[in-house]
């Protein structure tokens, strides 16, 4: 059985850039796997510091409203992997699941720690590069012209062990 995760779209993430596209994406996406009646469910990161965009109980940290309206299973959680402490292994074994696909924000963190957790728990893991986004540049990372989403997905085909694949190849399977 296949599942989405729908990964931190949350306001204080999707308000700091333009993720028209990406947002435009993930939501084909939902729509493809809802249809196929296989599980979406979206991880909400939640932060203890008051300064921070995603602080618990603040806007910021709830859903963003362009996926809002689909999250029917959402799970809270702390760190970049959405496994760390949560319920989401439990979840994914009710439902059957074997091959996650991987999509939501901050590609270098949440994303790419949760495709990595997930293969080390045995699952099949596949990345959509241009269904992830991040609010980062280069210049965060003192790295100018660094296309971080690139980057990842890069990283992630090397390893042999996460697919990554551009949305119009899934669109095609």
């Amino acid at each position: 059985m296949e599942a989405l995760l729908v990964i931190d779209v949350q306001n204080g993430i999707v308000e700091n850039g333009n993720f028209q596209e990406e947002l435009a994406r993930i939501e084909k996406m939902i729509l493809h796997f809802k249809e196929k009646g296989k599980p979406v469910i979206f991880m909400r990161h939640l932060d203890s510091i008051e300064e921070s965009t995603l602080y618990e109980g603040s806007r910021g940290s709830e859903m963003h409203e362009s996926v809002k309206g689909y999250a029917e299973q959402v799970i809270e959680k702390r760190t970049p992997s959405s496994f760390y402490q949560t319920n989401l292994a439990e979840v994914l074994d009710e439902y059957g699941v074997n091959h996650i696909y991987i999509t939501g924000f901050m590609t270098e963190f949440c994303c790419l720690f949760t495709s990595i957790a997930a293969f080390d728990r045995g699952y099949r893991v596949t990345f959509i590069e241009d269904a992830t986004g991040t609010t980062n540049t280069g210049e965060t990372y003192e790295m100018a012209g660094l296309n971080i989403r690139d980057f990842v997905g890069t990283v992630l085909h090397w390893s042999e062990v996460v697919e990554v694949i551009d949305f119009d190849e899934f669109e095609l399977r």
